[in-house]
């Protein structure tokens, strides 16, 4: 038997960040195109691949005929812990090692017969040494920057911060003194509402000479040698801070909520592929099913956050003192540099209103009924999700543009308060109670309805993601040789 016949089809090459939370909406990008026509190429790093035939099952990256998987080293040595690796590392690591084996990835499938030449590239945002190549083989490629709107544009302007003399910081004062309080009103789409303090965290240090101010001014200037940017967010969500973004970037395309996108492709084979790096634990959806209808806080600081024993203990009994039930996701890397343990005592008081677990399937807890509430990190998976199912959020932002996108909820959207960076139990108690009692939680849940209804108008078929999609991959993927 001769070798399959070679498709015309459109063949793009999907390279994510090597961390879940890029992973994730990656993929659900590359399941879009696939549905379009497309042939993927689904490219993970050595180690993070490993993770996912641990996490899935080892035939999980077997794929379909038109959708494989690839790998390409990271350049770093295998961490310790099954976790996330350092993230400054990984930048550093990734932007000097990985694209002369991405190169020979190219070449390979280029002279392969059992995939179509390589037509475009859509590469994470802060994988840009694939534009080397693409603009080697003449060849689109497209920047996914997985950050909301807002974030990108904080990234985008640390070149003036640094112009500014803003960065770095003078000394250690700086951060406790009030001087983050300044009004950063020299960026036009952010409406004087933000201030040093909700610009990407990066930008927090006395070191002139810090990898990831350096590394993300770099990424965010290249980014305007890419055939477009998309982001995976929706143009009524952050309208203005798009048209700034706009007036800076090759063509900008918002694509999102990409969950609610994918959820409208007909169920096939392609259902099957998942990118969860940890194993799911589905008894959450069952213990939710036995609660009330929002009546339950859903607890998760996403896939890099780590907090310290202490500040653990503070969350505990935080929630344990506002006497409401729980669903708490503890990663079993969550506690730095130790084991999460709780209390015995908080355990034993919370017994019966509370679930522990080390990983969930989000989006289904986030629209399941029982959910009233959603403690977060601010990572912005979590936040366009919590978006589009309508549960509003109290938000403890832990790094990057997170306090950008906590900012952003609690006072362009309206449907997120902020916790104190130091935590502490009572505050805790406190404002998990007014999310899920109080009126100013009633507000907030409005608030996130009119979110929802706006998300799901976006996705829809006449919407203006669903479109913009469309746009994208008309005027720009296929574009490429042969198309």
């Amino acid at each position: 038997m001769g070798p399959l016949t070679v498709s015309h089809k459109p063949h793009a090459v999907c390279v994510p960040y090597p961390a879940q939370g890029h992973v994730n909406p990656m993929m659900k990008l590359a399941k879009l195109l696939y549905s379009k026509g497309f042939h993927i190429t689904f490219v993970n790093t050595e180690f993070n691949h490993q993770r996912l035939l641990k996490s899935r099952g080892l035939n999980a990256l077997d794929g379909l005929r038109y959708f494989r998987f690839e790998t390409i080293p990271d350049g770093l040595p295998p961490p310790e812990i099954e976790g996330t690796q350092d993230i400054p590392a990984l930048c550093d690591s990734t932007s000097k090692n990985c694209l002369a084996p991405f190169r020979e990835l190219l070449a390979r499938l280029n002279s392969s017969e059992r995939c179509p030449p390589v037509t475009c590239i859509i590469s994470d945002g802060v994988m840009s040494f694939t534009l080397d190549a693409a603009e080697e083989l003449g060849i689109p490629d497209v920047l996914f920057w997985t950050t909301s709107a807002c974030g990108l544009l904080g990234y985008v302007h640390y070149a003036s911060l640094i112009d500014r003399g803003l960065f770095p910081l003078k000394d250690e004062s700086d951060l406790t003194n009030g001087y983050l309080d300044m009004v950063a009103d020299w960026i036009p789409g952010m409406k004087n509402m933000i201030r040093l303090r909700d610009l990407p965290s990066f930008i927090r240090t006395t070191d002139r000479d810090d990898l990831m101010v350096h590394f993300l001014k770099r990424e965010s200037k290249r980014a305007r040698r890419a055939s477009a940017i998309v982001l995976n967010t929706f143009d009524e969500l952050e309208h203005d801070v798009v048209v700034d973004l706009a007036s800076l970037l090759p063509s900008v395309y918002t694509i999102g909520p990409l969950h609610l996108l994918v959820n409208q492709i007909p169920h096939s084979p392609l259902s099957s592929i998942e990118s969860n790096l940890w194993k799911d634990e589905p008894e959450c959806l069952q213990w939710l099913n036995s609660k009330d209808p929002k009546s339950v806080v859903y607890v998760n600081f996403g896939s890099i956050t780590v907090v310290t024993a202490q500040q653990l203990v503070e969350f505990a009994w935080g929630l344990a003192n506002s006497k409401q039930s729980f669903l708490w996701i503890i990663r079993p890397d969550l506690v730095r540099g130790d084991s999460a343990m709780l209390p015995p005592e908080f355990l034993e008081e919370t017994k019966d209103r509370s679930m522990m677990a080390s990983w969930c399937p989000q989006e289904q807890v986030l629209k399941h009924p029982a959910v009233g509430g959603f403690l977060t990190h601010s990572g912005w998976n979590s936040t366009i999700e919590s978006i589009s199912c309508s549960v509003p959020m109290v938000c403890w932002p832990f790094f990057a543009e997170q306090p950008t996108n906590c900012r952003y909820a609690f006072i362009e959207w309206g449907n997120g308060m902020e916790i104190d960076n130091n935590v502490k139990r009572d505050e805790v108690e406190k404002l998990v109670r007014e999310l899920m009692e109080g009126e100013k939680g009633g507000e907030m849940r409005k608030k996130a309805a009119e979110w929802k209804r706006k998300a799901e108008e976006a996705a829809s078929t006449d919407g203006s993601s669903f479109l913009n999609l469309d746009k994208m991959i008309n005027e720009v993927l296929l574009k490429g040789k042969g198309n």
